[in-house]
């Protein structure tokens, strides 16, 4: 398209006729039937779909988590069936940030030194680099003030902003969600919709699997998946605000006067 902004054209994960079959005894189950789909440079993507539909094992494949049985996966113009074990780990934890539905931070470890985690792989970064670099995330999410914290002492949404900011600290080119909001309330879901709008509007590439609509409609556009396929790709002209709505949602006791 004439003007179009080169840099958002720029597919950061580009898959082509992606198969996955697991063989189970005698049985074979097709996971995935041939899927081809580019995520874009700046894109704000949400996978959709039911339960058995290959949504899940298209995330375990473009996060390096599992490899296709067919197919070419291109991640940031990196082919992954060309990398041994060792390079595909080093490859996720430089250009993946990962956030899940159970937070999966580690209890006895502060939210600080959690979001440090993904540093620790990288003999080059300085201690001193590493808690710069970390506490840089924790202020991007708004919880520069629960760096030392322990995340029994955090709320849920606080966990998940911890996971965030982790997922954001090795300066990723894409970052995979994974039902992000699935364990949290209405406004505290808003809120971490907010932070993810946010991050994309600096230009970070966002992909979240949810099955809850109407959290896909804060994203850019819908992939929706079923029997392995893709069935529908929607473009979203005019996303939900999630600023906007918290704006608008009254807040009974600020959990920060507590």
């Amino acid at each position: 398209m004439a003007g179009e902004d080169v840099n958002m054209s720029q597919a950061i994960i580009s898959v082509k006729n992606l198969v996955k079959v697991y063989t189970m005894g005698d049985v074979e189950v097709h996971a995935l039937r041939g899927v081809s789909v580019d995520i874009r440079k700046g894109d704000f993507a949400a996978i959709m779909g039911r339960s058995g539909s290959g949504k899940s094992t298209f995330m375990n494949i473009i996060g390096c988590l599992d490899v296709p049985t067919r197919g070419k996966y291109m991640l940031d113009g990196v082919d992954i069936s060309m990398l041994s074990k060792d390079q595909l780990a080093n490859l996720r934890n430089l250009k993946i940030g990962f956030v899940f539905q159970s937070f999966n931070l580690l209890s006895r470890t502060s939210a600080l030194e959690n979001v440090e985690l993904p540093l620790m792989y990288n003999r080059k970064i300085s201690s001193k680099e590493m808690r710069n670099r970390s506490m840089k995330a924790m202020e991007s999410v708004g919880l520069a003030n629960r760096a030392d914290h322990m995340p029994n002492q955090l709320s849920g949404g606080e966990q998940q902003r911890v996971a965030i900011a982790r997922s954001l600290v090795n300066d990723p080119v894409v970052i995979l969600a994974d039902e992000p909001t699935g364990n949290l309330d209405t406004r505290t879901s808003i809120e971490v919709m907010d932070i993810f709008q946010r991050l994309n509007e600096q230009g970070i590439s966002i992909v979240i699997v949810t099955h809850e609509a109407d959290i896909a409609a804060f994203t850019k556009r819908n992939i929706t998946f079923r029997d392995g396929k893709i069935i529908r790709e929607v473009e979203i002209d005019k996303p939900r605000n999630a600023r906007e709505e918290l704006i608008q949602m009254p807040v009974a006791i600020e959990e920060d006067e507590l």
